[in-house]
């Protein structure tokens, strides 16, 4: 089976890992948010791509859900004392070495796609890791304070301010001229199944589909999501700030809703969430915490058997 899933940071790893045990004979590739992504004293920090390849290669803080296990901080403690900016964004001492790593081959002339292939081989995280586009795109979000109405990137609104001050919106800046990364449209066009992991609906998954042609070409696929949001709250993290920010409920259906019919044919919802419908969307109930590797691997296991359902797959 050849499965293709848009993921973003800690929700999409750790379902990745569960669809990894699910599916142990399946082709996978996984197409990465890099709408997260930011210039940090002079280096590329890929934080979505990075968690998946640092998850499923055994080098994640577990506690935590990104960064480096065993991690000390040194560098960032000598930056902070020489008053470097900004130092509310925590890079560890074994992370520096990725982000350096990946600055040098992109200097060198050489496109995130093929960055990330040669950082895998590292990791051997077994899937094929891409990027959604070599292009530099940027999330931003529109905020309004006591410094006026004003645009930040996404990584100070979350990391810094903690998503607490509202957002007014949010701008994927230079999506409209990206184009989808080599490898991209070509896994969709050969996959069985897509499926949409329980990420961030807005600056994860949502930015991958904002890519142009990416979309496009999951037409008349089978795509199945999983809800991100159980009984109205995000899983994790503070995906209501961004559901807000562009009008949506933060609900299972309103979810469903925002990615829409025909892109999703299949929608797994938490059991709190059953009443959940969708024309055009076959929907289905079941525990969705990823409360550890097993629990995440029956979740993967049902959006699969989901996936046969629609496809008309009979073991």
């Amino acid at each position: 089976m050849r499965i293709v899933a848009l993921a973003g940071g800690i929700g999409g790893a750790r379902f990745l890992r569960g669809l990894k045990l699910a599916a142990p004979d399946a082709e996978i590739t996984v197409i990465g948010n890099t709408g997260d992504d930011i210039i940090l004293f002079g280096l590329q920090v890929c934080p979505d791509l990075d968690t998946v390849m640092y998850t499923l290669g055994g080098g994640i803080h577990e506690e935590q859900g990104w960064g480096r296990a065993g991690e000390t901080f040194a560098v960032k403690e000598e930056l902070a004392a020489y008053g470097v900016e900004p130092q509310w964004f925590g890079l560890g001492d074994r992370d520096f070495a990725t982000h350096i790593v990946r600055t040098q081959m992109l200097n060198a002339g050489y496109p995130l796609s093929a960055v990330t292939e040669a950082l895998c081989h590292r990791w051997r995280p077994g899937v094929r890791l891409i990027p959604m586009t070599d292009d530099r795109v940027e999330t931003h979000v529109v905020i309004e304070d006591d410094r006026g109405r004003r645009a930040v990137h996404f990584q100070e609104w979350w990391v810094r301010l903690r998503a607490g001050v509202p957002a007014q919106d949010i701008v994927l800046v230079g999506a409209d001229d990206a184009k989808p990364a080599p490898g991209v449209l070509d896994a969709i066009a050969e996959a069985d199944v897509v499926l949409l992991p329980p990420s961030n609906p807005v600056v994860s998954v949502g930015t991958i589909l904002r890519i142009p042609g990416i979309r496009e070409a999951l037409t008349g696929k089978t795509v199945v999501g999983v809800s991100p949001i159980i009984g109205g709250a995000p899983v994790r993290g503070m995906a209501d700030a961004c559901l807000t920010a562009i009008g949506v409920e933060t609900s299972a259906q309103a979810v469903a809703e925002l990615y829409g019919s025909p892109l999703l044919d299949g929608w797994l919802v938490a059991e709190e969430d059953a009443g959940v419908s969708v024309e055009g969307v076959v929907t289905r109930a079941r525990p969705l915490l990823m409360t550890d590797e097993r629990a995440a691997a029956d979740i993967a296991r049902a959006a699969l058997d989901l996936a046969d359902e629609i496809r008309g797959v009979t073991a």
